[in-house]
């Protein structure tokens, strides 16, 4: 039930992800899907009419001078992030921002110091980092059951180079941005982000996109990441963080499904599964 203290969220963006969005927040208590714009009113209007939206917007700027709206989801696609989020900080409206956050580093840059100057919120939605496992993950880390980890592996690809997105300059396309940032938010949530040297190979399209790539980081402590993204391969979706005493497989780096606790000697002695979502 709506009321005057639910907190009211608004999309840019008619997209699958913004659908995506749209079923998870319908499914939340203290919530209302207010908003949601598109720069065409019809599209807005459907996607409000089947989400349940309060209100539809055929404009940005128009939706973001509500002042109703509380949070923004950017659902765009990555070469638009940056203009949208922009946009919504000049607005004051506080911003959670689809993976990949922007296309390019000095654009993320640019908005997070736009986002101190005008003191706006703003975060990347990468829904990797607020699942239950996640935490998990760093609490067995911290239990020494695996003793010190030195040494993790991730990867992830499912065949979907057909898709123009991914294949598009002008979209900001490749495989990097749309599942290579699981593999690096996965190092990142276990070994930091104090990297020494980065290294990288990769295979492109004949658009020029990255299709496929290994990437290795070299942390100033010592520790190695080794990762793998694709577009065209359907990968196991593993991550494997290893120390002097035993390992933890995680399956599904994007989505964490299980954790298995492995000793040195390779025994499994526990496992944790993800609880129902919505």
């Amino acid at each position: 039930m709506e009321s005057k203290d639910t907190f009211k969220i608004a999309i840019i963006g008619t997209g699958w992800i913004a659908e995506k969005m749209a079923i998870t927040v319908r499914g939340m208590q203290g919530v209302e899907s207010y908003a949601i714009a598109s720069r065409h009113l019809s599209k807005a209007q459907a996607f409000a009419e089947k989400y349940e939206f309060t209100r539809a917007y055929g404009s940005y700027e128009e939706m973001l001078d509500d002042e109703q709206v509380q949070l923004v989801y950017i659902a765009t696609p990555h070469s638009f992030h940056y203009e949208h989020a922009r946009l919504c900080i000049m607005k004051g409206k506080p911003v959670l921002c689809e993976k990949a956050f922007t296309a390019t580093a000095p654009q993320a840059e640019k908005l997070l110091s736009l986002a101190k100057e005008k003191n706006v919120f703003i975060t990347e939605a990468i829904w990797t980092r607020y699942m239950p496992l996640s935490k998990t993950i760093n609490e067995v880390i911290a239990s020494g059951v695996i003793g010190v980890p030195s040494m993790l592996s991730a990867n992830l690809g499912y065949p979907v180079g057909w898709k123009e997105r991914m294949t598009q300059p002008e979209l900001a396309g490749g495989a990097l941005l749309d599942l290579g940032v699981y593999c690096i938010n996965f190092a990142s949530m276990v070994f930091g982000a104090d990297i020494k040297q980065i290294l990288s190979v990769c295979t492109k399209t004949s658009t020029g996109m990255d299709a496929e790539e290994s990437i290795t980081f070299l942390f100033n402590d010592g520790k190695i990441a080794v990762l793998h993204c694709s577009m065209y391969a359907k990968t196991d979706r593993q991550g494997i963080i290893s120390g002097d005493q035993g390992h933890l497989i995680v399956e599904n780096i994007n989505n964490p499904q299980r954790i298995s606790v492995v000793t040195g000697d390779y025994e499994v002695v526990a496992r944790y599964d993800c609880p129902p979502q919505l």
